[in-house]
């Protein structure tokens, strides 16, 4: 057995084994980690305990404000729901850089009462009556009117979809596209830039969304394709079927969706619910302007958790998700056809 001599005087030495001294190392490493853990534990304790004050604080402003809506006059109330719409995204992107110490839980009920203050704003805001937009007129074409052109099916006619509608019912709160089948469907830029975009109901359409909505909701689609400039806050997918989805956003929450594609941009991580069958890819659609839109919506465009998926559904420690998968390269969309 290797021994290692120590000298403990001016004419003496004592020779240690050398599995005695490799214990004494992992003794001491052991140490080491134990400090190192506890240390650890303590700060993500303190950025807890730290995120819990803060956000609940900010919350509370919030609500304050929105309350005192009832008692302003209309455009007081304009400017303070404004200023809520502004504090809500920038609680928003507190949540966001904060989830790497939050537990699933915690994450959970922080996302809750930003969805709830996100609903008091949007039921305050002015509703505006249906409209439909006007569209552009070509020398030599026919006057007939909007909706005349969408419901006649005989105009832009892509990709053997339907009727491409520029526009749609809008209201002050909230612009989209409801109960459409077989059509392209466009949001230009400057008519959703930092409003809330609803797309519901909609079967076999293919949905561009140019320009940085503050928020998209995407509920009840079967069989479609919809592409979406970078949003500033949250996109919200609930009972999706076969489509394909691709956006940019700083979070993601995904409910009751089958079969469907997402090519995503997220800047903290996506969230999915009693899903099944749902694949990840980066997205990577580009449309002229985009660079600026991500500017708009203050989405770092370097920073994409694309594929760090949380399952709500599935908790067992060290076994990945059955629920979604991640797209192979080979078989992911490089290049989208244009729906303009």
């Amino acid at each position: 057995m290797e021994a290692f001599s120590v000298e403990v005087g001016p004419s003496e030495s004592v020779k240690i084994p050398e599995s005695v001294l490799r214990r004494d190392q992992a003794r001491q490493e052991e140490l080491e980690r134990r400090r190192n853990t506890k240390e650890s534990q303590s700060v993500s304790e303190e950025n807890t305990a730290y995120f819990s004050a803060a956000f609940s604080a900010e919350k509370a402003a919030i609500e304050e404000l929105i309350s005192s809506c009832s008692s302003a006059d209309h455009e007081k109330i304009t400017n303070m729901l404004e200023e809520a719409t502004l504090k809500t995204q920038q609680l928003q992107k507190f949540l966001n850089d904060s989830t790497m110490f939050l537990t699933q839980y915690e994450l959970r009920q922080a996302q809750a009462a930003l969805q709830k203050l996100q609903a008091s704003i949007t039921e305050l805001k002015p509703k505006k009556k249906f409209a439909f937009r006007s569209r552009t007129v070509t020398a030599g074409s026919s006057q007939q009117p909007p909706a005349a052109a969408a419901s006649s099916g005989s105009t832009e006619k892509r990709a053997g979809l339907g009727t491409a509608v520029d526009g749609g019912a809008v209201s002050a709160a909230q612009c989209g596209f409801s109960n459409v089948q077989n059509e392209v469907l466009i949001k230009r830029s400057e008519e959703m830039q930092q409003r809330d975009v609803l797309l519901s109901h909609l079967t076999n359409c293919k949905v561009r969304l140019y320009g940085s909505p503050s928020t998209l909701h995407i509920k009840n689609v079967r069989d479609c394709q919809i592409l979406s400039g970078p949003v500033s806050s949250s996109v919200f997918v609930d009972e999706c079927t076969g489509s394909t989805l691709g956006f940019a956003c700083q979070q993601l929450r995904t409910h009751n969706t089958t079969d469907t594609q997402i090519y995503l941009h997220v800047t903290s991580r996506a969230i999915i619910e009693d899903c099944q069958g749902v694949r990840f890819a980066p997205f990577n659609w580009t449309y002229d302007g985009m660079d600026n839109d991500f500017k708009v919506s203050g989405l770092d465009p370097e920073r994409n958790n694309w594929s760090e998926v949380d399952d709500f559904n599935w908790l067992a420690a060290g076994t990945p998700s059955p629920n979604w998968t991640v797209i192979a390269e080979s078989e992911r969309i490089c290049s989208w056809e244009p729906a303009s």
